[in-house]
Order: structure tokens, then sequence, then C-alpha cells
């Protein structure tokens, strides 16, 4: 039984949400978030990426990064680019991108949710990153970031989304970074909110589709506050996480692809050979770039050549095996590791990863720049995802990229 709690919502004031929202914080580089911040003393990205005000601090995880976060989100608050709503709400949030639809719902998860199982992931969090995102939480006293869960589709929730998003226009209704429409439906009757409420509790899980480190860390800065507030009830803000709650249905995940720098001491004509041997058909497609049509098969670039590559039947394991019969498992186990000698793709600095935002033509562009061979791979299907979910599975680093990105900036959940 899924929890979802309304709250009150710091969020742009009227007209301000295009000056205020970016992409998330670890979706660029440093360099990156000056570009975009750059004349806009109102970009999210001075919170988010509070080390760009501080030319001269390089450690990102230095103490005065996360003082200066506090310090600018006081500043927003203080000169009005944010305010927070009066009483407890929900918000239907829509995005509209390249085509493509989804609507969701923003409110708060229970951490006893993400402790209990009812909020399950599939990867493995880094220390060091979950430490930065402990460490910005207790310094702003906030939830700057959502976290983005799934749920399995729920025709009744839907059609009360539907029903709001139908009788009214939005209150936010902006485009911003990469051309994509944020559509925000504040839910103020206690009626619906009830409603909605009551649906979450007859969905059975929920599903981390992306910020596994922000809701670890909302986890652990829940235990660091009870300590401060030993008369805890349950009920504070900080035993609740920032959540986007999206239908599967409305999911869209996009191809996550590979590069790699050398040929692991062969010849090109060596690693077609040996990539026939390891079990896999090479097919030459021309000089376009070729994106997989269905499960099993790769695109490989080198050499100026596309090729359709598809796994034989000796190396796809059978469909029990959640993890190893995922295409990023039988490319690392089949190929990367014995045929190229990458044996751990989260360490090894001979491989490199491109999200499918980016197209084909960057990983031609990088295995002609400063690698030698690109892999393209054929987007998971969500149904995967929660199968390796389901059974408590680990899935491999850099499985899953979805689109378009939830907007940092548009609510912060005030603890």
């Amino acid at each position: 039984m899924a929890e979802i709690k309304p709250f009150r919502a710091l969020r742009p004031a009227p007209d301000r949400a295009g000056d205020v929202i970016t992409l998330p914080y670890d979706t660029m580089n440093r360099e990156e978030a000056v570009r975009m911040a750059r004349s806009n003393p109102d970009s999210f990205l001075h919170v988010g990426r509070s080390e760009i005000d501080l030319p001269d601090v390089e450690d990102p995880y230095d103490h005065r990064v996360y003082e200066k976060a506090r310090e600018n989100l006081q500043d927003l608050i203080r000169r009005g680019v944010l305010v927070q709503d009066e009483e407890p709400m929900l918000y239907v949030y829509r995005e509209i991108w390249n085509g493509s639809i989804q609507t969701g719902i923003v409110g708060c998860s229970s951490v006893e949710d993400y402790r209990n199982g009812v909020i399950r992931r599939h990867e493995l969090t880094r220390r060091a990153k979950e430490n930065d995102r402990i460490r910005h939480i207790m310094a702003t006293r906030a939830h700057t970031g959502s976290v983005f869960l799934v749920y399995r589709e729920n025709p009744a929730l839907r059609a009360v989304l539907e029903d709001i998003t139908s009788r009214q226009d939005p209150e936010v209704d902006v485009v911003s970074f990469g051309a994509v429409r944020h559509q925000v439906w504040p839910v103020r009757e206690q009626n619906v909110i009830c409603r909605i409420v009551e649906l979450f509790r007859e969905i059975p899980t929920l599903y981390i589709a992306d910020g596994h480190h922000r809701c670890r860390a909302s986890a652990i800065a829940c235990e660091k506050f009870r300590i401060e507030n030993p008369d805890w009830t349950g009920e504070e803000p900080f035993n609740y996480t920032l959540a986007t709650f999206l239908p599967d249905r409305d999911l869209h995940c996009l191809d996550y692809n590979r590069v790699v720098r050398d040929f692991n001491g062969m010849s090109a004509v060596g690693f077609m050979k040996a990539v026939t041997d390891a079990g896999f058909r090479l097919e030459r497609m021309g000089t376009e770039p070729y994106r997989p049509r269905k499960l099993h098969e790769f695109g490989v670039y080198f050499c100026g050549t596309w090729f359709r590559m598809t796994a034989e039947d000796r190396v796809i394991p059978p469909a029990e095996d959640v993890i190893g019969s995922l295409d990023v498992s039988i490319l690392q186990n089949s190929l990367l590791a014995p045929v190229l000698g990458i044996r751990d793709p989260r360490s090894d600095d001979r491989i490199d990863f491109v999200g499918g935002i980016r197209g084909l033509e960057e990983v031609q562009r990088r295995a002609e720049r400063d690698m030698k061979i690109g892999f393209a791979l054929f987007p998971l299907p969500v149904q995967q995802l929660f199968r390796a979910a389901d059974a408590g599975k680990t899935m491999p680093p850099k499985s899953t990229w979805f689109e378009p990105k939830l907007a940092s900036g548009l609510f912060v959940h005030l603890l």
C-alpha cells in the first residue's frame, strides 16, 4: 500500500517559473551550469549547483558549497521569487516533449515506504553521492530535487487526473530546456486530494525510475532529523520525501549507449572475428547511424561504418535470469569483458556512456574523436525494470535513461 501526502510546496511566484526552473543538478557539469545560470540570478542552479557562485572553491563537496546553497535558497525566498503555498496540496504535473505526454502527481512519499520495500530500487548508490545529497538536505533544510517514482497504470487514477486537467487551465505553463513544456495544476479540493490518497493505497508497489541517491539520502537525513527532534511523531515533513509519481504507460525510456577507447590490442578485422566467435552476428549497414529495432540487437560503429550486431541464442540467458537476460548484461558479459577486457564498467576509464538524448550521432562522433567503437542499444522496456526491482536485483550501471527530465526548482519541500 503506497502513501502519497499533500504538502505546502515552495514554488516559483506567478510568471516566474520560466526564470527559475532548470535541468536537474546531476545532468550537467560545473562549466555547463555556469553557462546556463549566467546573467540569471533567479536560476535554481544557484541552489542545486551553488559551487557556480564560488569560483575560488574547486571541491564540489566543500562545506562552503552547502552553506552557499542554503544562502541562495533563502535569498530566492526573501526576494519573493519562490513562495510557499499556504495549504497542503497535491499537484498534477505534465511534461510535453517530442510528441510524448507524461502526466503525474507531485506530492510526498513516505520514508517508511522506502524502508519497507513499497518503494523498490534497481540501482546501487555510491557513498560519495549519498553524502553529497545528505549534506545538501541538512544545510538547506529542504528537498530541492524530486525522486521520480513509477507505478503500474491505474485507470481510476488516470480518470481523476484527466478530469483535473480538462476542466481548468494549468496554473503554470512554460517551455524550458530541451523544448520541454511544463504544466502544473494545483489540487486544492480536499475531496479530490482524499480520492487520490485513497487510490494510492490500492497501489502495492512504487519503483524508482530516477533519484536513487536522493531517495536514500532522504531516508538517512530523516534519521538525523529524528535525533535532533526526539519527540518526533512521524508526521513531521522530514519523514517524507519530495516525489513525482508517474504511471508506467507514460514513461519514456531512451537508449543508454556505450563507447570504448580501443580494440584491446586487436586490429579492426581481428575485432570483427572476435565478435563473431563470442556469439554475435555482424551485418554491415553503411555510414548512417543504425538504431536497433528490437531486444538483443545492437548497433556497432567503428572505422567509419555502422553494423547491425545480433546476439545468438547461445549467449542469451533464459528470461528467468532477470539481470543476465538484459541487453546491457549480454553486451557486458559476452563482449565487453571477454573480448575488450572491460571487467568493471563502473571504474574502467576505457569505457564511457552516451545518453540517448544525445543521439546516435554523438556515439559516432565520440568513436571518431576520442574513442574507437560505439555501441547503440535498444531502450530498456519498463517491465524489465519492474522485474529486476521485484526480484530485489541490481541492474548494471547506466541501464536506463528517461526523458524528459523533471524540472528542478518547480517544487521544493521545506523540512
